[in-house]
């Protein structure tokens, strides 16, 4: 490690070999408080680069548990969080609706940091048990077409980090490592950032890793397509920034976005867009969401298609028919 640190203060680069054997080693307890500490501060000071995060991408991986869903071709639909804006669970609502348009979603997510309505505070107040049993999975997405991954169960080699991260108490490279550690590696996923440098980040790690993506950013920092101002879209090959009225919506206010305070109040706003009872602002950055995010597997459609096909979704209550089967599959 001294070595390593060494490198660091010199604005060295590591090798992905390196990063990931550093992340193997962290989970053997090689490492103490001060080394580890020192480690993430140091490169969160002099910047990650891609190959370093691909290294502690695939450690994390290594030494946390698989989940085999080749055959089935999902696709995840996650945001990075942390952009302070406390909005509805967007993301995760999306994701019902693209399964309920008959796609595979294999959702990965964690609780929320600083809010109450991340994937699996929702998901949970639901009534659903969170599980990483192989079979049982393959079965609900085969069965339902939507499955939740909870974090914790999979990506065993955060909980040695987690002390150190919060200790520390300002933001570490491993906060960028959530949404690149799906334990059953999609082929495709749809991924919003709160920043143009995020972004960019992003879309070279994904080029590396060889899959097929999107990565949104709206220009007010949600990570997500919000619908308050223009957003930037970014494909393989392909980027562009839209504004919402040419894709044929009214401009949303941060307010009709909120997430509400309570869990109650979270789910009921989460279920209130799929039961077709939500305002209009709130329909909207779902249906947004959710035609991009398809977009990504149906390269050769429009846009307006694959939002068409979200809206058939929501409004034959095909995406709430799959969050029923999902909650009933895995029912406490």
């Amino acid at each position: 490690m001294k070595q390593i640190l060494s490198r660091i203060i010199n604005h060295e680069e590591l090798t992905q070999a390196e990063t990931k054997e550093i992340m193997i080693n962290i989970t053997q307890e090689r490492y103490n408080d001060s080394q580890l500490a020192a480690l993430l501060m140091g490169i969160q000071m002099r910047g990650i680069t891609v190959d370093e995060l691909l290294g502690f991408r695939e450690g994390l991986l290594e030494t946390g548990l698989a989940v085999d869903l080749t055959p089935f071709k999902p696709i995840d639909i996650v945001g990075t969080g942390g952009d302070g804006k406390n909005t509805f669970n967007i993301s995760t609502c999306s994701c019902f609706v693209v399964a309920g348009a008959g796609y595979k979603v294999a959702k990965h997510g964690n609780y929320a940091a600083t809010s109450v309505s991340g994937a699996g505070n929702v998901i949970e107040e639901h009534g659903v048990t969170f599980t990483n049993d192989n079979e049982k999975l393959k079965q609900c997405l085969d069965e339902v077409g939507f499955i939740y991954m909870h974090a914790p169960l999979f990506a065993r080699g955060m909980k040695y980090v987690g002390p150190t991260r919060k200790n520390l108490q300002v933001p570490t490279c491993f906060n960028l490592l959530g949404p690149l550690v799906n334990p059953c590696r999609p082929p495709y996923q749809l991924l919003g950032v709160a920043n143009p440098q995020q972004l960019r980040l992003y879309s070279r790690v994904y080029e590396k890793m060889g899959i097929n993506y999107g990565i949104v950013t709206s220009v007010d920092g949600y990570d997500e397509i919000s619908l308050t101002s223009e957003f930037k879209v970014k494909r393989n090959g392909f980027e562009r920034i839209y504004s919402p009225e040419e894709l044929g919506f009214a401009i949303a206010k941060p307010e009709e976005l909120f997430g509400g305070s309570t869990k109650e109040e979270a789910k009921q706003i989460f279920d209130n867009v799929l039961e077709g009872k939500a305002t209009v602002s709130q329909t909207n950055v779902v249906l947004a969401n959710a035609a991009f995010a398809i977009n990504i597997i149906e390269s050769e459609k429009t846009y307006e298609e694959c939002l068409a096909i979200a809206k058939e979704s929501l409004d034959s209550k095909a995406a709430l028919n799959v969050l029923k089967k999902y909650v009933a599959f895995n029912a406490k």
